[in-house]
Formats: C-alpha cells, structure tokens, sequence
C-alpha cells in the first residue's frame, strides 16, 4: 500500500514541484514555475492544492521598493513520509546490542564494511563516467536513488558540489559522528579527489550538507 503522501501526490507535476520547494529556503510560485518550466496557473493550482492539504505552507515578505509582499512557500512536517529514514530505531537497538557485546568500535566497523560494499557496487557506474564533472554527477544519482536529495550544482561563487537536502542516515550520524568521515573516504575513493563535507541549518527548517568537490583537474 501506498504511505496517504504518496496517493495524494500521485502527479508527476506535483512532486516535481515537492522536489523543487525541497531544495529551496523559500520560493515563490514565479520561481517554481521558471524552474520546472511549467505555467504560472498551473503551479499556483497546484500550491494551492498542497497547502490546503497541509503538504506545504506559506509566509510573506516585503519586496525591496514598492510592490505586494512576496508569499513564499516551504514544505511541512507532513512531508516527512517521502523522505523517510532507513528502518532507524530497528538499527540503532542493533547497533548499541553490538557495541555491549563487541566493544565500543563495533559499530563503526560494521559500517567500514558497508562503505567498503557500497563503494564496490557503484565504482562500476561511476569509472564510466570520462571526467570528475560526469562521476560526480554519477555518484549524486546514485545516492539519490538510495534515499539521499542529491543534486549536483555548479557555479562560479561556489564551485562544484554535491548538495543533499536529505539523508536516510541522518539520526544515526548524530550518534556515531565518525560514520560522516567514512562516508566522505568513500566518496572521495570514488571520484578520485577530495571531498569536504559541510551542513547548514535552513532558516525555514531542515538541514543541506554540502559535499564541495576538491578540484575539476
């Protein structure tokens, strides 16, 4: 059965829009329609729809000069059952079963072991891709499809960089800190080139890791 977020989302334009709201700090209904290229009606129907369902919510604020205030919108809490955690309280019992049995290291080294998997099932898509740019961008659809918001972005103020508006992981990160580090290594093993890891607090609400890709050589 279908979690109620997915059959009241069933459109392709809907999550589309839901994925674009994801990655914004805020945006308005102008944006999302430039955006996705959609019509300003369309996506402002549609917004009206998910707020009134309480999928996302809206605020206003002043425009510089003259001008109505800007109505801006962000996801809800109700959201939360698209973007779900890996079967989190199941692996954390484990986990802290594993550590009083094994030792304080346990756990960690059962993640070493997963990395070293993961980075052995997706070094087969990633070494086809001809440059760092075409790995990265393998790498963020991979993670992607294992749970994490990931999108490759570029521009000339930030560089190049992987940035994830979600991660399945996320609670056991706050748990077993040094979990970040060896998901970095293998991510840096993958594409051949360093990786710095940094996470921001949203002004609206949840958290962005950035992940700054070290060099384009």
């Amino acid at each position: 059965m279908f979690p109620t977020a997915f059959r009241d989302l069933a459109k392709p334009q809907v999550l589309s829009i839901i994925g674009a709201v994801k990655t914004a700090n805020g945006i308005t209904i102008p944006k999302l329609a430039e955006e996705l290229n959609l019509s300003y009606m369309g996506v402002k129907k549609h917004c009206v729809k998910l707020e009134d369902l309480g999928y996302i919510k809206s605020w206003r604020i002043p425009r510089e000069g003259v001008g109505r205030p800007q109505k801006l919108y962000t996801l809800t809490s109700k959201c939360d059952e698209l973007f779900p955690d890996t079967g989190i309280e199941v692996v954390i019992n484990v986990l802290e079963g594993v550590k009083e049995f094994f030792g304080e290291s346990s756990p960690e080294k059962l993640f070493f072991h997963h990395y070293e998997k993961q980075r052995e099932q997706w070094s087969k898509s990633i070494s086809k891709g001809s440059s760092l740019v075409e790995k990265a961008t393998r790498l963020a659809d991979l993670r992607d499809k294992s749970g994490c918001f990931s999108r490759c972005k570029y521009d000339n103020q930030h560089g190049f960089r992987i940035e994830e508006y979600h991660h399945p992981m996320k609670q056991l990160f706050k748990l077993y800190p040094n979990l970040i580090k060896l998901e970095v290594k293998m991510m840096e093993q993958l594409l051949g080139s360093a990786v710095s890891r940094k996470e921001l607090s949203l002004s609206k609400g949840g958290n962005l890791v950035i992940y700054q890709i070290g060099t384009l050589a």
